[in-house]
């Protein structure tokens, strides 16, 4: 499965009082690991950055002056997405500035219509009920270093989103199963770390049993039956 982590930034919270995307930050997932594709863009909104939004995002008016406007990148944005799942935090306030967006330059279709949707808040929500669960709460909570974020910015959050995303829908977090707190304190439970390793490092050796080897299996298994009944190792389930 092909998966896009997205993440945007705006003028502000609603497209239906003209407020506009200025970045897009996608990073590229297949069979649940990072292919090293991206799509990061700024975006000229053609209209001023509201300062509430400019102390979440430190993206200025002045920054923004020189960059493209949406519909010069929207066929390179919408080539990226097209066909893959969209994973995103809180995803019906992107969708609906997406959808917004492709509408104001007209020939797109509506974002689900060519994207299958996964929302992360949804699903984390769900997962850790009465919990806090945006997306600094998150690392803490997965051990996921995100130290290096001092503002919202759309390419690092889809970053640190993917990681969130790998360990809350399958990953082992931690050994301790009577832990479930937010602290990230290793004393009082938290858990180290997460280390990303290369995409291109060499594959691990595999080392499979030899005949004899096999052999000497079977026989205490056998011995195993013999003693107690079936084996749990020869149990189909």
């Amino acid at each position: 499965m092909r998966q896009v982590v997205l993440d945007t930034e705006t003028t502000g919270i609603d497209p239906r009082q003209g407020h506009r995307i200025i970045e897009i930050g996608c990073v590229e997932m297949v069979g649940r690991k990072l292919t090293n594709r991206h799509f990061h863009v700024y975006i000229n909104p053609d209209r001023e950055v509201e300062e509430e939004a400019f102390r979440v995002h430190g993206i200025s008016n002045e920054f923004l002056a020189d960059k493209p406007r949406f519909h010069e990148v929207a066929q390179e944005f919408f080539d990226f997405i097209k066909g893959a799942e969209l994973i995103i935090h809180n995803a019906p306030f992107d969708i609906g500035f997406m959808d917004h967006e492709f509408d104001r330059v007209g020939g797109f279709p509506k974002t689900a219509e060519v994207c299958g949707v996964f929302d992360s808040l949804v699903y984390a929500r769900k997962k850790h009920p009465g919990q806090k669960n945006n997306l600094d709460i998150l690392c803490r909570r997965y051990g996921i270093d995100n130290s290096h974020r001092e503002l919202h910015g759309a390419l690092l959050d889809s970053e640190i989103l993917a990681d969130v995303y790998l360990l809350m829908t399958g990953g082992q977090t931690s050994l301790g199963l009577a832990n479930n707190s937010d602290s990230d304190s290793k004393e009082e439970g938290g858990i180290e770390e997460i280390r990303r390793l290369s995409a291109d490092r060499p594959a691990l050796k595999v080392i499979r049993a030899s005949e004899d080897e096999l052999k000497v299996h079977e026989e205490r298994l056998d011995l195993i039956d013999n003693k107690s009944g079936q084996s749990l190792w020869r149990i189909k389930h």
